[in-house]
Order: C-alpha cells, then sequence, then structure tokens
C-alpha cells in the first residue's frame, strides 16, 4: 500500500465535496454561464479562498469566473508571476445530478462493484487503466453518473496547493494568480477571464488524464458551416428549374477528402469531420470541424473549404451557397514557445516529484489554447483523472496528492526566477 501524504485528506475531502456540486454545462445553453448552477461551486470556491487567507477574491457575478491571488512573501516582492487556471463545470455527455462520490481504499486490482442494486462493475478488462493504480485509494461512482473529477481533481489540487502556501510562510514564492472558469466543455475556453484582473502573464491549465503528462502542443481549429438555400419546384416541370439543397449539400461532402477524417487519421495529422447535416429540397446546413497541427496546412484546409463552395456557387448561384468559417482556437505551441522556462519549470517540477514527465501532440485543444493566443502562454498538465465523462470515471487519490506536490516544486522554481 502506498504511503499517503499530508495532502491525503484535504484533496480526498474537496473533490468529494466538490463532485457533489451539480456543474454542468449546457451545448445548447445561450446565456452566460450556459447553467446557472455553475454559480454554486464559483461560491464555494470564492468562500473558501477567502478562508484559506487568498488576496483580492472576486466572483464575476455575471461570466461566473472566480479569481484570487498569493502575494509574493519574496524581499521586495519578487518572484515571477505566474497562474494556475481550471475549469469548474462538467461534460453534459452522461448523468451529473446526484452524484454519489465514494473512496475505496487499497485497491486489488479485480472487478469493483459500483453499484450492487443495478449490478454495475467496472472491470480492468475493459478499463486497463486500473491495473495502474493497484494498492491505490480511488473515488468512484455509483455508476449511474459521471464523477466530475474533470476538472474537480483539478480544483482540489490547486485549493489544497493554495491552502498549503498560505498557511507555510516558510515557503518562499512569488506571485501566484488562480482562476477558476465555466463552460469548458462546451467550448467556453475561458473566454470571459479577464487578464488584467488575474494578472500574471503566464500560466498553467490542469486537466486531462495520466498523471505526469503535459501539453504544449494541440490543434488549430475551426468551424465550418455550409448553408444551401434550395429552389422547389414539381419534380415533373423541374428541368433547369430546381435547385436541390440535399443533392447541393452532397456535392459538398463529396468534395472532402476521404482519407483526411479523424478514422483515418492519428498524430499530428489532420482532417475534416461532419459533424451535422441537416437537409430537404429547399434548404440544407452541413456543419464540420477543421483541425490539424500545423498553421499553414490549417489554413490550406480553411482555403479548400472556400474553393469548394466557391464551385457550388458558379454553379448553382451565388446566392445559394453561403459558407462561414469561425475560429475556435489556434494551437498553442507557437505562443508557449516563446516562453521556454514554461516547460522547462513544469518538467523539472514533474522530476523533482519523482514522476517522469510525458507528452504527445494533443488532438484535441484546452482553454490553454485560446488562452494562449489570446497572449496569456498556457500549457497544460493533467489533473490525473481517468474515464473522463462518462459512467466510470474516477480519481487515483496519489494523482492529486502528486499534483500538489508538483505545483509545489513549480511554485519555487518560479519563485527564484526574476520578473522581467
Amino acid at each position: 500500500m502506498y504511503e499517503r501524504t499530508e495532502f491525503y485528506e484535504k484533496v480526498k475531502e474537496r473533490l468529494i465535496r466538490y463532485a457533489r456540486v451539480d456543474t454542468q454545462s449546457d451545448h445548447y445553453g445561450k446565456n452566460t454561464p450556459t447553467t446557472e448552477k455553475q454559480f454554486d461551486l464559483a461560491r464555494m470556491l470564492r468562500d473558501e479562498l477567502i478562508s484559506i487567507g487568498a488576496g483580492e477574491v472576486y466572483l464575476d457575478e455575471t461570466a461566473c469566473v472566480v479569481c484570487g491571488k498569493i502575494p509574493s512573501n519574496m524581499p521586495d516582492g519578487g518572484g515571477k508571476p505566474f497562474g494556475l487556471v481550471t475549469h469548474m463545470d462538467t461534460a453534459p455527455d452522461a448523468p451529473g445530478a446526484n452524484v454519489k462520490p465514494w473512496v475505496l481504499e487499497n485497491y486489488d486490482g479485480g472487478e469493483i462493484l459500483l453499484n450492487a442494486e443495478q449490478g454495475i462493475v467496472m472491470s480492468p478488462k475493459e478499463f486497463p487503466s486500473l491495473l495502474q493504480y493497484v494498492g491505490q485509494d480511488l473515488v468512484l461512482t455509483d455508476g449511474t453518473t459521471l464523477l466530475g473529477g474533470d476538472d474537480k481533481a483539478a480544483i482540489a489540487s490547486v485549493m489544497t496547493f493554495a491552502e498549503h502556501v498560505l498557511s507555510h510562510p516558510e515557503i518562499p514564492h512569488g506571485p501566484i494568480s488562480l482562476a477558476f472558469t465555466p463552460d469548458e466543455e462546451v467550448g467556453g475556453l475561458a473566454k470571459d477571464l479577464d487578464f488584467d484582473r488575474f494578472g500574471a502573464k503566464v500560466a498553467y491549465t490542469l486537466d486531462g488524464d495520466h498523471l505526469g503528462y503535459y501539453m504544449d502542443e494541440t490543434f488549430n481549429a475551426s468551424e465550418a458551416t455550409l448553408t444551401v438555400k434550395g429552389l422547389s419546384v414539381h419534380p415533373a416541370t423541374a428541368k433547369g428549374i430546381m435547385v436541390n439543397a440535399a443533392d447541393v449539400a452532397g456535392e459538398f461532402l463529396a468534395m472532402l477528402p476521404r482519407f483526411e477524417k479523424p478514422r483515418y487519421t492519428a498524430w499530428r495529422e489532420g482532417f475534416f469531420h461532419v459533424i451535422a447535416v441537416n437537409a430537404d429540397v429547399e434548404h440544407a446546413k452541413v456543419v464540420l470541424i477543421i483541425r490539424d497541427h500545423d498553421r499553414t496546412q490549417f489554413e490550406h484546409r480553411e482555403a479548400y473549404l472556400k474553393k469548394c463552395a466557391d464551385a457550388l456557387k458558379a454553379e448553382y448561384g451565388e446566392n445559394r451557397v453561403t459558407l462561414s468559417i469561425e475560429q475556435s482556437y489556434r494551437n498553442m505551441k507557437e505562443y508557449v514557445d516563446r516562453c521556454p522556462y514554461l516547460i522547462e519549470n513544469l518538467t523539472q517540477a514533474i522530476r523533482l516529484s519523482g514522476l517522469e514527465p510525458k507528452t504527445e501532440p494533443f488532438r484535441g485543444g484546452t482553454d490553454g489554447s485560446a488562452l494562449s493566443a489570446r497572449g496569456l502562454p498556457c500549457p497544460n498538465l493533467s489533473a490525473g483523472y481517468e474515464n473522463a465523462h462518462g459512467r466510470f470515471e474516477y480519481v487515483p487519490i496519489p494523482s492529486m496528492e502528486k499534483n500538489v506536490e508538483i505545483l509545489l516544486h513549480l511554485c519555487g522554481l518560479f519563485g527564484r526566477m526574476k520578473d522581467d
């Protein structure tokens, strides 16, 4: 059995308490945040930051963003500032209300009975990641809801780190900014984080599975929408008149490169991915996402879609085909690479915690992708949860403890740096 650290009870209690708060976001929500219930956790975190002694604590009652600061305790307020950003919402992909977290101590490597009444069992045959955590304590669900470790495991580690630093003035550190944001799971991308209030010029998000992993490279991403306005007449007299919007949409789909789709791509390979088609004779709408790690290739993909739309306009009429492309996020790497100390400090902090840092190109995006493009370079440290977004989600408690250690080492490394 592993040795529990001084952070064990703190991270465990926090994750269980946070997990019981329903904070699911809504893909179709029109407001900010997309669900009012995210304010329940936001207010809890605001009050907790105040109680542990954080400074400049603020809750934006419109945008549902919580901020706080740990002031430098170095001579003359020295040390290089940095920030930590986590998200409060949980994914709408599985039920998120009435979460019943519980702790399995000293996992033995076998099947785990999550729910005797419903016969719900989690097996390492189906979820082999479990075998990495034999002998550890796991926070689990009852198999009827997600847990919300994405991203509440991260919040538990960040709050425990903050409390420890604030209650141990002998730990030297520079200024540290904290932020908790809504709607990450539905593309919120921390869009309402006020950089002036946040204060730090660089930061880290904490999100993702697999302890010790970090991300400094993500997709470039856009969403494209093709709309077609058809012309319907009786098919008996349609020659030279009818414009079947469904057919035009089908032509557009046929133009997409067959093997540049998610099922045929991996690693740094980009793709086009159709996520919705709605079509009849008079109206059609095709929605797709565009992804590529390489900026030049990504721009070529956007240009190719415009070329396809122009070809359809030439055949069916300029006013019958419309293509719009909206930026989602950008590859954080080109921004993070301008501040090499971000990854140098992070990998050193991971090693000082007894782990070997690992990374790979992330086939997705993070809040840090958008924050980096907005001017806040922001790589990502994994939160250590497993099986996110589903009923079999779980969090090894040692992963949260280890992330507290990583953050403490990170804090020390920044504390020894001079601010620009």
